[in-house]
């Protein structure tokens, strides 16, 4: 069973996790500082719902680190600045600055992003199971890389039941909608024999005698879903394959290793020991 880590322990860590990632911290450092000066311009301005969003974005951002010290699971330097970065586009610059609004592939961007991370994350949890001499099973590259993409697309259906479950219950609109000028639907059919009628041109549409001011029909939802599961699926096929040839012609694949988490070097140690091996011989007494 693995000790909790104590607080002379976490500090000495966190120095040589500095000393070993500079970048990385001075990433931390840049957007932990503009997240703090948010915060504080939101508490001024009494908009609390703000900052709490800035002080989620803070406990985020030690997530990483939170990781490495207690799972013993090593983030390579590209993945953990990328993992802040999105942080801090899809909460600060997404929604407090409203990005999501003023830039409309803003939201399919991040998706896309969320799918690459997404397949990185379950093609190391697969290849250090694979890796690991006290598990007796071995997978075929081809196997490792399609249960990744599956795990990528498990996570952003997920999240997408996430974002409908806030709209339905909250009442927010987390699944943006998409004005269209035409429409497809059977219940348009008069003769209800489930022949699907088409409204092309639609320029205008009404609510209760009030006109909505679009220039077409509001669509709730449904394309805003379908184009992040899409790009979801980019990313996912996209690192997959990276993924694949990572296998295939192992310690070659210097792009995928920028993004696949590995266990420490104690932990690594550790796993490749044969069962019941101590990996350290007794001391004489």
């Amino acid at each position: 069973m693995k000790k909790t880590p104590k607080p002379r322990d976490t500090v000495q860590r966190l120095k040589e996790t500095i000393h070993k990632q500079p970048a990385v911290f001075a990433v931390y450092l840049a957007l932990r500082l503009i997240v703090l000066a948010e915060l504080a311009m939101s508490i001024i301005r009494g908009e609390y719902e703000s900052a709490f969003i800035c002080l989620l974005v803070l406990a985020l951002f030690i997530l990483p680190f939170f990781i490495q010290q207690n799972f013993g699971i090593q983030l390579p330097s590209v993945l953990e600045i990328i993992i802040l970065l999105f942080i801090f586009a899809a909460e600060i610059l997404g929604e407090l600055e409203c990005y999501f609004i003023t830039y409309p592939n803003w939201d399919s961007i991040l998706h896309t992003t969320t799918g690459f991370l997404c397949a990185a994350t379950g093609f190391a949890l697969i290849d250090i199971l694979n890796r690991n001499s006290r598990i007796k099973f071995q997978l075929s590259p081809v196997y490792v890389a399609l249960a990744a993409f599956c795990f990528s697309m498990t996570v952003g259906v997920l999240w997408e039941f996430f974002e409908f479950g806030m709209d339905r219950v909250f009442h927010l609109d987390m699944q943006k909608d998409t004005v269209v000028q035409s429409i497809t639907s059977v219940m348009l059919d008069p003769t209800n024999s489930n022949t699907p009628i088409t409204i092309d041109g639609i320029h205008s549409v009404a609510v209760n005698g009030t006109d909505l001011g679009f220039d077409g029909y509001l669509d709730i939802g449904l394309y805003d879903t379908m184009e992040d599961l899409f790009v979801n699926f980019i990313g996912a096929v996209t690192f997959s394959v990276i993924g694949y040839f990572y296998i295939k012609h192992r310690g070659k694949g210097k792009l995928a290793q920028a993004f696949i988490p590995t266990l420490s070097e104690d932990e690594d140690k550790e796993a490749s020991l044969p069962e019941g091996d101590p990996g350290v011989p007794p001391e004489s007494e």
